[in-house]
C-alpha cells in the first residue's frame, strides 16, 4: 500500500544489446574514472619483507561462464487491488500515469490484496532515461522489491519470460543469461511473500542456523551468514563470514514492557522515563493485532501516548468514546492494562491508537538501536569462536548454502568453490622499542605482539606535582587511600616524577552532586595538573564528568572504576595513561633516533594524521556525527598527538571543517605529510579523497604560498569480513596463544585488489575470538611509497600505542582519533536529553556545535 512516484522525462524503450564481439587480444585498461575523481595509485609491487607463510581466506573462487548476460530496468507500482479483474482493467492507466510522471493512486484503486505493476524494458549498458524510482513508504531494504520480482518469475516465468531466470539487484537492474523475448513489457502479479532468511544489508539470518538466544530486554541473538562477491587479484571471490546481530522477540507488547521495564502490575503508571524507554524501543516496530477473531491486522508504531490508555479519547457520532470503551462495545474485549500508555501508528492528525495488550511483535526485525553492555557481551560470549571452530562453521555455511544447486547460478553458469582459498602470506619482524637510560632494559623486542613495564622506565616520564582524588563511590577512605597509594607508587616506580602527597586532601562526594564537587575541587586547587576521579559505582556517569572536566574546567582527568582490588597490571595500565594525559611518553621506535631509521619518516620532517568519523546509533536523528582529527607532534618519533573534534550534519561521512585557519608563529611547516584515514566504505573512496584532500591543500597553502608537501592518504577498514586462519591449526609456529594468525602477518596477493595498492594486515595477537585484519587501502601517494617501507611503517606503528604493551589492530593515528571522536560525544549535551528523534521537524534536529576542549586539557593527549 504506497505511492510509487517516478522522476525525470518519458523513459522510451532504449535499443536491445548489441551483439558481443570476440575479444580483441589487448592488455586490460585501467578501470575508468570520474571526471571528477582521482585515480588511485596501482600497486607498485608486492612485498618482499618477513617469514613467508600460508594462510587460508574465507574467501571462495567463483567461475562465471561465457555467457551474454543482457541488463533490464524494472519498475515497480504497488497498489491495492482486491481481485485479477480489476488488475486487469486498472494496470493500463496505472503504468501510463507512472510513466508520466504522476500519480497511479488515481487510475488504481481499491482494497484487499496487493497488486503489483511492473515494467522492463532492456537497454545496452546505457543508463535509462528514467532519472528516480522511488517507493512511498519507501522500505528500509531491498526486501520488498526482491519479493515483487520473484512472485513475477513465479506467475510469468514459463510463458512470458521464456524460461528465463532473472538475477535482481533489488533496485532498477535485472540481468538475464540470454535476451528476453520483448523490448519492454508490462506485468501485474499479486504480492506474494516467500522469504526463508531476513536480509540485512549483505547478510541473511535466521532461526534455522540455531536457536536464538535471549539477551534481555525483549530482544534475542540471531544467528547467520554474511556474502559478498569481490574483484581479486585470483579472479572473482566470494567472501563468506558467519554473524550474529539482535532481533525483536516475536512476543506481545505487553511482555515485550515487561522484559524491558521489570514491570508486572497492570495498574502501575509509567514514570516519565520509562515511557520514554519504551517510545524509543518500539519506534518503527511492526505489530499484529489479535483481538479479532480471524483477522490480524499489521500496523508500524510510530509513537506511544503521553497519558495512559484509561484516559484516551475520539470524537464519535455520538459525542466522545474512549478507547476502554470502544473496544468493549465493538470488540467485546475487556481491556486490563488501562494505567499503561498506549501504542500509537499513523501521525499525530490522524492516529490509530493501539493497546500494547492487543498488539504482537512480528518475527524477524533487525533491532538497530545501540544495545547494553550486558546485551553486547551476551552476543559476544554466545558468537565469540576460536579460528578452528570458527572456520568450520563457514564451511558448514557453504556446504548449507550449496550454491552448485542453486537454480539462478546455472542458469548464469556460475560455480563456487567449495574450499577456503589458500594465500601466501608474510610474518613481519616486530620492531625494537626504547625506553629511557635509567632502567635496566633500555631497549625490548616485543614477542608474540607483546612485553612488559618489568625493569624498565617510559622513555619521557611525566611530572605531576599538583593533584588529588575525589571518590564518587560508596568505598570506604582507606580503599580510596590505597588505590591511591598503589597507582603513585606504580607512576614513581616505571619512571615518572609523582608527588606522593594530593595538593588537597581527598574526598568523596555523592554520584547525584558530581557537578558541585567538581566545581569545588576546582576552586580549591585551580592549577591542577592531573584529577582521579573514581567512578560511582553505578555506571552512567563517565560522560558527564569528562564533558565537565575537559570543556568547562580545564582539568585533566583520570577515571578509575570503583572495584576495590586491583592488581600490579591495572595500575600499571592506568599509569601508562596518565604519563601521557601529562605530556610523557611512553615508549619509542629505537629507530626513530638513527639517521634514515624510518623510511620516508626519518628522513625529512614528516606528520602523521589520523581521521574517524562516527555516527550516532539508529534512531537519533537529533545527534550529530562527531568528527576528529590528530596529528602527530613529535617528529621523527611521532608517538605524541594532539586532537581537535566538531560536529557535523547527521551521518555525513566526510570531515565538512577539515580546512579552517588559525596562527601559530612558533610552528613549522613540515616536508611530507600522511594521513590514515578511518570508517570510510568502499563506494565512499572517491568523494572522501577528492573533499578531504582538497582541504590538506588549502591548509597547506594557507601556511605558505606555494607550499607543496608530499601526501600519502591511505582508508584503513576494520568493519569488513575477511578473516585469515592459520594453515595448520595449533602450530606453534604459526599461531599465537589463542590460535590465531601470529602479529604482523600481512596479506597482499590472491585476495587483494586486482591492481590497487591495498594489504590486510593483522598486527595484533589475539585475545579471545578470531583476529580481523586491517585492510589498509592507499587512495593518493606522492610519496611514492613501496610496498615494504608502508606495510613495515603500519605495523612498527602499531607497537607505539600508548595504552597497553601490546600492539593493537589498528594504526594508533587511526585508533586515536576514533577515541577522541568517541570522547566527543559525551560533549554534545542536549541530544543525551533528547527522545532520540525530532518529530516536530520530521528530521533530524539543527547542527549543534560542541563545547570547545579547553586550552590546557587539548595540549596533551587527553582521549588516552
Amino acid at each position: 500500500m504506497g505511492r510509487l512516484a517516478v522522476a525525470g522525462a518519458d523513459p522510451a524503450a532504449p535499443p536491445a544489446p548489441a551483439a558481443r564481439s570476440a575479444p580483441a587480444q589487448q592488455p586490460p585498461a585501467a578501470p575508468p574514472v570520474s571526471s571528477k575523481g582521482i585515480p588511485h595509485p596501482a600497486r607498485p609491487g608486492f612485498g618482499t619483507v618477513g617469514r613467508r607463510v600460508v594462510v587460508r581466506a574465507n574467501h571462495f573462487l567463483v567461475e562465471v561462464a561465457d555467457n551474454d548476460i543482457c541488463h533490464y530496468n524494472a519498475m515497480a507500482a504497488i497498489r491495492h487491488g482486491n481481485s485479477g479483474t480489476q488488475l486487469q482493467t486498472t494496470v493500463g492507466p496505472a503504468v501510463a500515469a507512472l510513466r508520466a510522471g504522476g500519480d497511479a493512486k488515481q487510475a488504481a484503486t481499491g482494497s484487499g490484496a496487493f497488486l503489483v505493476a511492473i515494467t522492463l524494458w532492456s537497454f545496452s549498458f546505457v543508463p535509462p532515461v528514467v532519472s528516480q524510482v522511488s517507493i512511498s513508504p519507501e522500505p528500509k531494504a531491498r526486501r520488498l522489491n526482491r519479493v515483487l520480482l520473484s512472485e513475477l518469475i513465479k506467475v510469468h516465468g514459463a510463458t512470458s519470460l521464456a524460461h528465463k531466470m532473472p538475477a535482481y539487484d533489488g533496485s532498477m537492474s535485472m540481468y538475464t543469461a540470454g535476451e528476453l523475448p520483448f523490448k519492454s513489457m508490462d506485468f501485474v502479479v499479486k504480492l506474494g511473500h516467500r522469504e526463508i532468511y531476513v536480509t540485512v544489508s549483505r547478510s541473511f539470518f535466521s532461526k534455522q542456523f540455531g536457536a536464538a538466544k535471549d539477551i534481555g530486554d525483549g530482544l534475542e541473538c540471531w544467528r547467520g551468514y554474511y556474502q559478498s562477491l569481490r574483484p581479486t587479484q585470483m579472479g572473482l571471490s566470494l567472501n563468506i563470514d558467519t554473524c550474529s546481530t539482535s532481533f525483536y522477540k516475536s512476543i506481545p507488547a505487553v511482555q515485550f514492557v515487561k522484559e524491558c521495564l521489570l514491570v508486572t502490575n497492570p495498574t502501575q503508571p509509567f514514570s516519565d522515563r520509562d515511557r520514554l524507554k519504551i517510545k524509543k524501543a518500539l519506534r518503527g516496530v511492526r505489530v499484529e493485532t489479535t483481538h479479532q477473531q480471524g483477522k490480524r491486522s499489521i500496523y508500524k508504531i510510530t509513537g506511544i501516548t503521553s497519558v495512559p490508555l484509561e484516559q484516551l479519547s475520539f470524537p464519535c457520532n455520538d459525542g466522545t468514546l474512549t478507547v476502554v470503551q470502544y473496544f468493549k462495545q465493538r470488540y467485546k474485549y475487556r481491556l486490563k492494562y488501562t494505567a499503561w500508555p498506549c501504542l500509537q501508528s499513523g501521525n499525530d492528525s490522524k492516529p490509530i491508537y493501539l493497546p500494547m495488550e492487543v498488539c504482537e511483535i512480528i518475527e524477524g526485525q533487525k533491532y538497530s538501536r545501540k544495545l547494553s553492555d550486558t546485551q553486547v557481551a551476551s552476543i559476544l560470549k554466545a558468537t565469540c569462536k576460536r579460528p578452528q571452530e570458527r572456520e568450520n562453521n563457514i564451511i558448514h555455511m557453504v556446504g548449507h548454502n550449496n550454491y552448485s544447486a542453486d537454480r539462478l547460478a546455472q542458469v548464469f553458469g556460475i560455480t563456487v568453490a567449495n574450499q577456503m582459498a589458500n594465500v601466501q602470506a608474510r610474518v613481519l619482524p616486530p620492531p625494537l622499542l626504547k625506553y629511557h637510560e635509567s632502567g635496566r632494559e633500555k631497549t625490548v623486542a616485543p614477542s608474540i605482539g607483546q612485553w612488559n613495564m618489568i625493569n624498565k622506565k617510559m622513555v619521557n616520564g611525566g611530572t605531576v606535582h599538583s593533584w588529588t582524588c575525589l571518590s564518587f563511590s560508596r568505598m570506604p577512605r582507606h580503599v580510596v587511600d590505597r588505590i591511591c597509594d598503589g597507582l603513585v607508587q606504580m607512576c614513581n616506580s616505571i619512571g615518572m616524577v609523582f608527588n606522593p602527597r594530593p595538593v588537597i586532601e581527598v574526598q568523596s562526594a555523592s554520584p547525584n552532586h558530581i557537578e558541585a564537587a567538581l566545581r569545588d575541587v576546582h576552586t580549591r586547587a585551580p592549577n591542577l595538573q592531573l584529577l582521579i576521579v573514581i567512578l560511582p559505582d553505578v555506571s552512567g556517569h563517565y560522560g558527564k564528568i569528562k564533558r565537565l572536566c575537559e570543556t568547562e574546567l580545564d582539568i585533566v582527568s583520570q577515571c578509575i572504576n570503583p572495584k576495590p582490588n586491583k592488581n600490579k597490571q591495572y595500575f600499571e595500565n592506568v599509569a601508562l595513561k596518565i604519563n601521557v594525559k601529562v605530556g610523557g611518553r611512553n615508549t619509542v621506535l629505537e629507530r626513530a633516533f638513527e639517521p634514515r631509521g624510518i623510511p620516508f619518516v626519518s628522513d625529512v620532517p614528516t606528520i602523521i594524521f589520523g581521521a574517524d568519523v562516527t555516527y550516532p546509533v539508529a534512531g537519533e536523528d537529533s545527534s550529530a556525527s562527531i568528527a576528529a582529527v590528530v596529528a602527530s607532534m613529535d617528529w621523527p618519533q611521532v608517538t605524541t598527538y594532539k586532537a581537535l573534534v566538531s560536529a557535523q550534519a547527521h551521518r555525513q561521512e566526510i570531515i565538512q571543517n577539515l580546512f579552517w585557519t588559525a596562527t601559530d608563529p612558533e610552528k613549522g611547516t613540515p616536508v611530507n605529510g600522511g594521513m590514515i584515514r578511518d570508517g570510510v566504505s568502499e563506494g565512499q573512496f572517491s568523494h572522501v579523497l577528492l573533499h578531504e584532500m582538497d582541504a590538506i591543500r588549502k591548509a597547506c597553502a594557507s601556511m605558505q604560498r606555494d607550499y607543496l608537501p608530499p601526501v600519502t592518504f591511505v582508508i584503513v577498514q576494520k568493519r569488513h569480513h575477511t578473516r585469515l586462519f592459520p594453515e595448520v591449526h595449533g602450530s606453534r609456529d604459526l599461531t599465537d596463544k589463542s590460535g590465531n594468525i601470529l602479529p604482523g602477518t600481512v596479506v597482499d596477493t590472491s585476495i587483494c585488489h586486482p591492481n590497487e595498492f591495498d594489504f590486510y594486515l593483522c598486527s595484533h595477537a589475539g585475545i579471545q575470538g578470531t583476529s580481523r585484519p586491517a585492510h589498509y587501502h592507499v587512495l593518493y601517494d606522492e610519496n611514492c611509497f613501496s610496498a615494504d617501507a608502508l606495510q613495515m611503517l603500519t605495523n612498527n606503528l602499531c607497537y607505539t600505542y600508548a595504552r597497553c604493551t601490546r600492539s593493537v589492530s589498528v594504526v594508533p593515528p587511526a585508533y586515536y582519533a576514533h577515541l577522541a571522536a568517541f570522547r566527543a560525544r559525551y560533549y554534545d549535551v542536549q541530544a543525551e536529553g533528547t527522545d532520540g528523534a525530532s518529530v516536530a521537524s520530521g528530521g533530524p534536529a539543527a547542527l549543534r556545535r560542541l563545547p570547545q576542549v579547553k586550552d590546557k586539557v587539548k595540549e596533551v593527549m587527553f582521549f588516552c
